[in-house]
């Protein structure tokens, strides 16, 4: 199998492409579930310490990543096999529940598109080896983190740590053969955690202490030290630089157009998460393209 996707990549690629459109069925419920499921758990932990009623209701009984199965949030309609296939069954459905015909939401195969073409670029751009695996395993950890910020501003320990975890990991096995952006140093390893975390929290101190306002959570922190794990401490400041300007006009741009409040926050790890997607395949050639231009 390796030396057919060796002697022919478009089959590899291809192959990643099916296999994470799959993954991305399966990350449409861990967008879903995985706040649901930690906001319960707080529930129960603060049971004793307060008596105030919950502002909505939650799921009871077992309610994880496995069961119970997926339903339609419509009618509660039980959704087969066939009708979780990624992609396909959404459109041979029309969008529509096979039992209420209530609209499905177009997020669903969305997700699953998105998460098929970044993996597949990775595997495209890294070719058939580790680095290309690694750099999909990132991946489908990014898109959860992405889209559960955005939804409910929270960046999930359960998933970001493991992340930075499995990057100070990868050094260990530096120099791997054939590998440029991964597997880098274990000192840059590190530092790159290091630096990553204490960037954050120095700009969220200072700012703090000027305005008496919280600027960014701490998942923020963690993504960044994640991030700088992977990549190394030399790719932080682009990843830095990158997220923030393309924040700012996101930002700007929410409250011209949408009439965004101001003081209502908007999530910083959707773009930490994409600037360090970015970074991974085409950093040095941005970095380089840039000196050039300055030279």
């Amino acid at each position: 199998m390796l030396q057919l996707f060796t002697e022919s990549p478009m089959s590899f690629i291809g192959v990643v492409f099916a296999f994470a459109l799959v993954i991305g069925s399966f990350l449409n419920v861990v967008i879903h579930r995985l706040p649901l499921m930690m906001e319960r758990d707080w529930r129960e932990q603060c049971a004793e310490l307060t008596s105030r009623p919950p502002e909505r209701e939650l799921p009871e009984g077992r309610f994880d990543l496995i069961a119970p199965r997926s339903r339609c949030p419509s009618c509660g309609h039980q959704i087969t096999a066939w009708q979780n296939v990624p992609v396909i069954s959404y459109l041979v459905l029309g969008g529509r529940c096979a039992h209420c015909k209530a609209t499905i939401s177009a997020r669903y195969p969305s997700v699953e598109l998105l998460t098929a073409v970044l993996a597949a670029l990775c595997a495209w751009h890294f070719g058939v080896g580790w680095e290309a695996t690694m750099a999909i395993v990132m991946t489908l950890a990014l898109v959860p983190i992405a889209l559960i910020d955005a939804d409910t501003q929270l960046i999930p320990d359960s998933i970001v740590l493991p992340l930075l975890w499995i990057g100070l990991a990868m050094s260990l096995w530096h120099p791997m053969a054939g590998s440029d952006a991964l597997f880098i140093a274990p000192r840059d390893a590190i530092i790159g955690a290091m630096a990553g975390y204490l960037s954050l929290w120095s700009i969220y101190q200072l700012f703090k202490l000027i305005t008496g306002k919280e600027g960014m959570g701490y998942g923020d922190f963690k993504l960044l030290a994640a991030l700088g794990a992977w990549l190394g401490w030399q790719q932080l400041p682009m990843i830095v630089l990158m997220s923030a300007v393309v924040g700012a006009v996101v930002g700007i741009a929410l409250m011209v157009f949408r009439r965004h409040d101001r003081s209502v926050p908007i999530p910083f790890g959707p773009y930490l998460a994409a600037a360090g997607w970015i970074t991974m395949l085409w950093g040095d050639k941005i970095k380089a393209t840039y000196l050039d231009l300055m030279l």
